[in-house]
């Protein structure tokens, strides 16, 4: 009877493992991705402010680690550009302004696998800003300033939160996520609400090493 029992356990267990693998939900992956961003910015305290998206460009890779076949975290570490453009007039002369800034994006997805194919993601994002460049323009003048941030306190960032949804066709996945920045922390314990907080929406095309 013994033997029996193990004869069928190691039966379902390479059964399960057999089903697993061809499925895909349980493997533990790793992958890259590229696309873009269409990000703005709004205001905190709902005044009247007005500005116009811009696209940017958003690049890296992810890792998907399974818990069970449903559930999982994937960790990604992305280099992304937000920013907006915003159109004014100053002593009776029109202006416009563009703003990219440059960001190191590390959001932390919490998985639901419903289907092989499809991939519900959800989880907290931290930004740290590495570069912010102005242009400046209006009828007579052009003006652009850059300026470049260094962040070796890990402490120092912007939180936000990230949603998305993945759809895996063989090793591609395509994705697309919604973003919102919530506070920054300034690294020594404290943080702030900011006025203005980036928004953005995403859409890229990852392949999946292994």
């Amino acid at each position: 009877m013994r033997h029996v029992l193990i004869i069928l356990f190691l039966g379902s267990f390479l059964t399960y493992q057999a089903v697993a693998q061809e499925d895909g939900r349980g493997a533990f992956q790793i992958g890259i991705k590229a696309g873009a961003n269409l990000a703005n910015v709004y205001d905190e305290q709902g005044d009247d402010f007005n500005a116009d998206a811009k696209f940017g460009f958003v690049a890296g890779g992810f890792m998907t680690i399974p818990l069970g076949e449903m559930f999982g975290v994937q960790p990604e570490v992305l280099f992304s550009q937000k920013g907006f453009k915003a159109k004014g007039s100053l002593l009776g002369s029109s202006y416009s302004l563009t703003r990219t800034t440059n960001y190191i994006d590390v959001p932390l997805y919490f998985t639901i696998k419903p289907l092989n194919t499809l991939t519900l993601l959800v989880g907290p994002q931290f930004s740290f800003l590495t570069k912010q460049k102005d242009v400046f323009e209006n009828s007579s003048t052009s003006f652009e300033q850059s300026e470049e941030f260094k962040n070796e306190n890990l402490r120092k960032n912007i939180l936000g939160i990230s949603l998305g949804v993945n759809l895996n066709v063989s090793k591609i996945v395509l994705g697309a996520r919604a973003n919102w920045d919530l506070y920054t922390n300034h690294g020594d314990g404290t943080s702030t609400t900011p006025r203005y907080k980036n928004a953005w929406v995403q859409a890229t095309l990852g392949f999946r090493l292994f």
